[in-house]
């Protein structure tokens, strides 16, 4: 009995089977099915579509709230700003907007300086007679009803003395005379120096002196009274 040997399909030429493929290949593909696209898997970024990237704005992303998403208007605050090129003309009477004169700040000012310049000048008259008039000489002066009376020195014994000393540019006979009062009269310019400057600029003129200095003002001038009248203290006697 004799067996039929299998059928073979016959060998086909070199790149029969590669056109075959191709061709399947080529062939076009029928529209996907319908239904919602597949989402990425989680964790990878979104497919972007073929092209170029879109630009990206550059700045901050501007939010928009619900006044906006809705339609509504939205209150601006804030006055409307003029153009630089327009400027604002003041609406009213011109008097009110008009550039305030000079002359009645300046006549407040000379009315607040009418105090300290008039001190200055009785100031100046008195020390002025008193230099030209030597306390020295007896006669020109009164003397001192305490030490007419008592024989002792008060606080101000000799001070007429130092202001002429002053007056001449003599330092140490005025130091000599009453050293108290070169100290007092330093402390007074610098007091009529502020004044000046206060009323210079306007500020309240009124000064008010700690209880802690006067008192301690207070016993260097006792101080100096009782060492001056002591047998010891004659380098303080006018």
């Amino acid at each position: 009995m004799r067996t039929r040997p299998a059928h073979r399909a016959p060998p086909h030429a070199p790149g029969q089977n590669a056109g075959v493929t191709a061709e399947r290949t080529a062939q076009p593909q029928g529209p996907p099915p319908p239904g919602p696209p597949h989402a990425p898997p989680p964790g990878l970024p979104h497919a972007q579509p073929p092209g170029p990237p879109h630009a990206q704005p550059s700045g901050p992303r501007q939010s928009f709230g619900p006044q906006q998403l809705t339609g509504e208007p939205q209150q601006l605050t804030g006055e409307p700003q003029q153009p630089s090129g327009d400027p604002q003309q003041p609406s009213g009477d011109p008097q009110q907007w008009s550039p305030q004169p000079a002359a009645p700040r300046t006549a407040a000012r000379g009315r607040r300086l009418l105090g300290p310049v008039a001190a200055l000048a009785a100031t100046a008259a008195a020390v002025a007679y008193v230099g030209s008039v030597d306390p020295n000489e007896p006669g020109h002066y009164p003397a001192c009803p305490l030490l007419r009376t008592t024989g002792l020195f008060c606080p101000g014994c000799g001070g007429l003395r130092c202001v002429h000393a002053l007056v001449h540019g003599d330092l140490p006979a005025a130091l000599g005379a009453n050293a108290m009062a070169v100290v007092g009269f330093v402390i007074a310019a610098f007091v009529w120096i502020l004044w000046l400057r206060r009323a210079w600029r306007g500020g309240p003129t009124g000064f008010t002196v700690r209880s802690s200095y006067a008192w301690a003002f207070g016993g260097l001038l006792a101080v100096f009274t009782v060492v001056r009248n002591l047998p010891f203290g004659d380098f303080l006697h006018p």
